[in-house]
């Protein structure tokens, strides 16, 4: 689990990253944010229902509560800061920061839990 939810994520990630920092430094953020919204829906769509065509399987309760909650947490965090917090739709350097704590907090929490 460790692996597929790190590894695996950041792996399958870095293309994103990589477009969605290169059009948020040449200005453009709705391709930035288009491009991590459409990454998702494809992932929750396509990546989460192909396996379960497949074969059947079964998931912990306890991951699925620990996993879906952060997911849960982490969106409504990065809603917070995109359109909470200030008058304009930006995300800080500081909200950056914070959202890449939260996410290598939640590693440690995965470690610890192994």
């Amino acid at each position: 689990m460790i692996i597929g939810l790190t590894i695996v994520a950041v792996g399958t990630s870095l293309p994103e990253l990589a477009a969605t920092v290169g059009s948020a430094m040449k200005g453009h953020p709705d391709i930035a944010i288009g491009n991590v919204v459409g990454s998702n829906i494809l992932n929750i769509l396509a990546v989460l229902a192909i396996p379960g065509l497949i074969s059947t399987t079964t998931i912990d309760m306890a991951g699925l509560w620990r996993d879906g909650g952060m997911m849960l947490a982490l969106t409504l965090l990065l809603a917070l800061f995109a359109y909470g917090i200030n008058s304009r739709a930006v995300i800080t350097r500081f909200e950056g920061v914070v959202m890449c704590l939260a996410w290598i907090g939640y590693n440690a929490v995965l470690v610890h839990h192994a």
